[in-house]
Parts: structure tokens; sequence; C-alpha cells
């Protein structure tokens, strides 16, 4: 569906009989003023302030279950994601820097190639099904986790307007009421949903992502650690988790994916696809992820920090890492906050970000379709001469 989404919109953007129509539907004031600085609420801004509120709210709910009930659980287990996941990151933000960071205006977009879509990524694992290993599932499903927790942090201490300290201090004490409804044993949902939908409005107001208030108050809602039951009924985190899911999935995402990913190539010539930004983004995404996530993997079981993921061979680990450099979602939200009112370097954001998750996408599927299930064995070696 995802995919789909972002065809359609592609369609939509360029076919000479939807084009107008497209823009007019995104671009449609429907009210009311959230915040001055916004104004109106428009179609857009439902989508990218409102709706992605409710996909970190989830994305916070997965970030808290894995680092007290899942994968992460575990320190031992929490090195090998947050390595790959911050060498991730960091690779493809300085491959961006160096290409496009003497640009003038260009250096803000340099955390666009950092991020991971873990749904996309684990969304072609899902096709190759039996060929890939559970551990390097759940070992993608890890870095992406952390990758996000990256991602949400860099938008909320980078990508930031002037603050209204009002409304920030306001959403302070709805942080402190939700805490204190936590530590109380509050366990139903609903008056958590609540304080969500309260902080989001007063992040909006204060200036600060609005998104941002997804993730803060899932890490306030209560968790019954449950290992091997994830479904506990008893657990109000895990009862949002499910409840959130199928929506986001469904409905969030690719709403979001038409929404952005509707570039027009009106005007477009090749050499765009030389212009600094596009190719900064693209190998960041393509280059910088494998580079910076199987280097981190290599360098950690040389060095006797971790090992690799069910001792799985390198071409599938070195697969899991080009399925990383997969940005498309996260990665066109971070440019909408880096370049925002500019349709000429929003579309070649776009571009960059189309370019380099097909790329990833591609390689990383071949390469663990074709790849061997285990290592190959070592030669015996020949007995010595008479």
């Amino acid at each position: 569906m995802l995919i789909a989404a972002a065809a359609l919109a592609m369609l939509a953007a360029n076919l000479a009989a939807t084009r107008e129509l497209y823009e007019a539907i995104l671009h449609h004031a429907t009210g009311p003023v959230l915040s001055s600085a916004l104004g109106p609420m428009t179609v857009h801004l439902w989508i990218n302030d409102g709706l992605m509120a409710v996909f970190f709210l989830l994305v916070g709910l997965e970030i808290k279950r894995e680092l007290v009930d899942g994968g992460l659980s575990r320190p031992s287990r929490r090195v090998l994601p947050f390595l790959a996941a911050g060498a991730g990151m960091a690779v493809p933000a300085l491959l961006y820097l160096a290409i496009a960071g003497g640009t003038p205006g260009l250096a803000r977009g340099w955390a666009i190639p950092a991020a991971t879509d873990i749904a996309f990524a684990v969304g072609i694992l899902a096709l190759l099904g039996s060929r890939v290993p559970p551990s390097l599932k759940i070992f993608l499903t890890a870095v992406a986790i952390v990758d996000d927790m990256g991602a949400v942090a860099i938008i909320a201490l980078v990508y930031t307007a002037g603050l209204d300290w009002g409304a920030l201090a306001a959403a302070v004490g709805v942080v402190a009421l939700l805490a204190a409804l936590n530590r109380h044993g509050e366990m139903r949902v609903w008056p958590y949903l609540v304080g969500f939908a309260l902080l989001w409005w007063l992040m909006l107001r204060s200036g600060v992502h609005a998104t941002v208030a997804g993730v803060i108050a899932a890490l306030l809602v209560p968790i019954a650690p449950s290992p091997g039951a994830p479904d506990d009924a008893t657990s109000p985190l895990h009862r949002l988790e499910h409840a959130l899911s199928p929506w986001v999935a469904f409905g969030v995402v690719p709403l979001f994916a038409f929404a952005n990913a509707g570039v027009s190539f009106a005007g477009i010539e090749l050499e765009t696809l030389t212009h600094p930004l596009v190719i900064g983004i693209a190998l960041g995404l393509f280059l910088g992820k494998q580079l910076g996530i199987a280097g981190a993997i290599l360098l950690a079981e040389r060095f006797g920090l971790a090992k690799r993921p069910g001792g799985a061979p390198w071409r599938q680990v070195y697969g899991i890492a080009l399925l990383a450099g997969i940005g498309f979602t996260m990665s066109l939200f971070i440019g909408q906050l880096a370049f925002p009112g500019d349709p000429v370097l929003a579309d070649e954001v776009k571009l960059g970000v189309l370019g380099g998750s097909l790329l990833a996408a591609v390689s990383g599927y071949l390469l663990l379709r074709f790849a061997p299930s285990r290592e190959p064995p070592c030669a015996a070696s020949s007995p010595p001469p008479n």
C-alpha cells in the first residue's frame, strides 16, 4: 500500500488531468487556526502535523516495548543495534555534507538521509520469507527502532522554530500529569489518549514539532512486561499498540506517502539529477547507510564488542545494511522540515529520497534473494607433498 500510494501520488502530480486537483486538495484550508505561526490548517498540515503524530505515537510505543519487554531489554542486546544505528545515521549525514554542505542553504538537510523507513524495510523482508533468518529480521527492526529514536531527537532539537514558552510550560504540565497517572497505576488507555491530544495541541503552538508529542506520550503509557506473550490484555501499551497498528499501516502511512511523494517532473531536466541536494540524499541513503551499518558490525565483531546476529553469513548481513538505506517516510518527513516553503528544493528532496530508497530496496532484495543461507564451508587443507 505504501508503494501504491507513492506511485498514485506521482501519477496525480504529473498527469495534466489531475495535477491541479492534487495540489488543490493538499492545500485546501480546512481550518481551524491551531497555531498562529501555521495559520489555518490545510489537508497537508493535518496529515503531516496531525496524523503523523499518531504515527510517532505508535513509534514511541514500539520503542518502549523494545526497551522494556523486547529485543533491546537486555544491555547486551542493545550494543550492536545502537552501534549500527549510530553509524548508520552519522555516515550518511557526513556523506551528504561532503557533497551538498558547501552549497549555500543546503547544509540544513544533513539529517534527511540519516533515517530508515522501518515499514518499507521490514516489508521487503516479508517478501523474502524464510530466505532471511529471524535473527536478521529482529536485528533490522531493532536498528530501525534506534534510528527512529535518533530521528525524533533530531526533529526536536534541530528542526524547531521560535518557541512559545507559555505553551511549552503547559506541555510540561501535561507530561507531569501523564507521569503521575502512570506512577499511580492508571491502567485505562483513554486518559493517556486525552493527554496525548492535549500535548499535541500545545506542542503545535509551542514551536516544537507537534509529532514529538506522540513519542513523549507513548513513553508514559504503562506496560505490563510479558516475555513471550506480547498480546497481554492487561498491558495498556500492548493494547494501544495493537489497536493503532492497522490504522497507521493502512491509513496514516499511505496517506503520508500520497501527500508527500507527488514530485512533478514538469520542468525537471536531466541536469537536475546531478544537483548536490539530489546526489547528497541519494548517495547518503544508498551508500552511506550500507557503509555505516556494515562497517559498525564488522568493527564491533573484530573488537569483540558484539557478534553478528545469529551468526548470519556476511552477504546476508550486508543485504540488511542495504535495506536500511530505504529512507522513504522518515526522510521525506525530515525533508519537509528542512526546506519548508521551497517547492524547488522540496522536489529535489523527493527525487533524492525516491532514487536512493529505490536503489537500496532493489539491491538489498536481490542480494538477500540470491545470497546463500549459510556460510560456505572452508576448503579442506591439501596434504603436504611427499
